[in-house]
């Protein structure tokens, strides 16, 4: 009678999991990475030397050979899809993996509070996101770049505060 009420346990466990999991909006597989300090200790950033990037992807799924980048935002998904910086930083962890695991990722996903969205990494969205990694070098070395400084609270965060002459006080 035991090894029944054990088996239907596991059963019922296995089930739960599997909700878990889809409700998490996590592809299956292995959680290989994370940044979110639920998980423990936060794992280390990702590295290009090649590009000179570097990213912490809030999650890393392996499913066979494939890793998948997930990147989790707090609010709704956008009713026209994402936005295109949420696309460009999933892309910056696309590239970050295909150099650090030596395999592409075909997709990455963002996932919103209400939903779970796919982007394909294609050869056009690598291309403009180096193109666009690329502009914004040339711009960050420029001697007057304009900010915009609208929120106050956006200028407090903001990792160059300590160096940006237009800070807000």
């Amino acid at each position: 009678m035991l090894p029944l009420i054990l088996l239907c346990l596991a059963l019922f466990i296995w089930l739960l999991a599997g909700r878990a999991q889809r409700a998490s909006g996590l592809p299956s597989g292995q959680v290989v990475y994370s940044d979110t300090r639920g998980w423990g200790q936060p794992e280390k950033p990702l590295f290009s030397a090649r590009l000179q990037l570097t990213g912490k992807p809030d999650y890393l799924v392996r499913n066979g050979n494939a890793y998948i980048p997930v990147e989790v935002k707090s609010g709704k998904a956008p009713p026209h899809g994402p936005y295109d910086a949420h696309i460009y930083q999933l892309a910056a962890y696309c590239v970050l993996v295909a150099e650090v695991y030596r395999t592409r990722p075909a997709y990455g996903l963002i996932k919103y509070s209400d939903q779970t969205l796919r982007v394909d990494f294609t050869r056009e969205l690598e291309k403009n996101f180096l193109r666009l990694l690329e502009q914004m070098r040339l711009e960050r070395s420029a001697l007057d770049v304009a900010r915009s400084h609208h929120m106050a609270a956006r200028c407090r965060g903001c990792g160059f505060r300590e160096v940006c002459g237009q800070r807000l006080n």
